[in-house]
This record gives C-alpha cells, sequence and structure tokens, in this order.
C-alpha cells in the first residue's frame, strides 16, 4: 500500500525549490554585475568576489584537467537521490531531518546546474579576517553545511522509546 506524498518527508521539496531560486538568482546577479575577480565591500569581514571553482568544496580537484566536472555531478545525483528516497520514506512530521535534506538537496541540485552549464561552479560570497580568507563559497554551499549542521543536531536529539511511547 503505498502512502499519500503529503504525508511523507516529500512535503517539504518546496523548501529545496526555493533554495535552488535563491542560489541560482544570486549567482545570475553576480555574473551579471561583476567581472571575474572583481571584490565589492559589503560590510566588515565580508566581500562579494566573483569567482568560478572548477572543482569541489575549497577547489579540491579544480586544477586535474575536466573529469572532475562528471566526477562531482555524479557524486551530487547519487545525493539528492539518496535524500529523496530518505524523505520519501520519512513522516512529514519529521521537521528538522526533512528541512536539512531539502537544504541540502537544493544546494547540491544548485551547484549541479552551475557545473552542467557552466563547467564550473560561480562563488562570490568572500568572508575574512585581517589578511586571511575563507575559501570563496556561495549559497548552495551555505544551505549545504546548514542542512548537515541540522542532520547532526538531530541526530543528539533523544527520540521516544517505544517503551516510553506505550507508556504515556
Amino acid at each position: 500500500m503505498t502512502k499519500p506524498l503529503c504525508s511523507t518527508g516529500l512535503r517539504w521539496l518546496w523548501l529545496a525549490a526555493l533554495v535552488i531560486i535563491m542560489d541560482l538568482g544570486s549567482k545570475f546577479l553576480i555574473m551579471g554585475n561583476f567581472q571575474l575577480g572583481e571584490s565589492m565591500p559589503l560590510i566588515p569581514y565580508l566581500n562579494l568576489f566573483y569567482a568560478q571553482n572548477h572543482g569541489a568544496a575549497f577547489s579540491f580537484l579544480a586544477d586535474k584537467g575536466g573529469w572532475q566536472r562528471w566526477f562531482f555531478a555524479v557524486i551530487a545525483l547519487v545525493i539528492v537521490i539518496a535524500l529523496i528516497v530518505l524523505m520519501y520514506r520519512s513522516n512529514a512530521k519529521q521537521k528538522i531531518n526533512n528541512i536539512a535534506y531539502a537544504m541540502i538537496i537544493g544546494g547540491a541540485l544548485g551547484n549541479l546546474f552551475d557545473r552542467m552549464v557552466h563547467g564550473y561552479v560561480i562563488d562570490f560570497i568572500d568572508f575574512y579576517v585581517n589578511d586571511w580568507h575563507y575559501p570563496t563559497f556561495n549559497l548552495a554551499d551555505s544551505f549545504i553545511c546548514i542542512g548537515a549542521v541540522l542532520v547532526v543536531i538531530e541526530g543528539f536529539i533523544a527520540k521516544p522509546t517505544s517503551a516510553a511511547k506505550s507508556k504515556g
């Protein structure tokens, strides 16, 4: 017997769509208003800086000749499919995990879009302290990290055991 989709975690996929829209919209604005390598201070410790990342996180494997584009695309698709399956198997009331999965899915698809359309991921958030700069990143990366933190936090939240459920 199949369950209605609105009762599953897939109910939260609207959040993944919102993440994709925010991510791609911000990248579109950066590409349309900045030259590659151009920087603009926003507030202390934060610049907008247009960069192209041909690798993965922190430009990992960026200089390896192009095969990494397809490798990271496959990894993103596998992760998205796995998370969609987890969301389908979960209850819509499991908010933290489903929100986390949706954020990760949206971020992964936003970066996958860049990788497939441009051949690289557009990064533009430059956090720094004095002369030290954190690797440039984007909104998709931020949502992926927030989603991962939420998954970890959810792992620490005590869930009622079946014995406790039967007593109450």
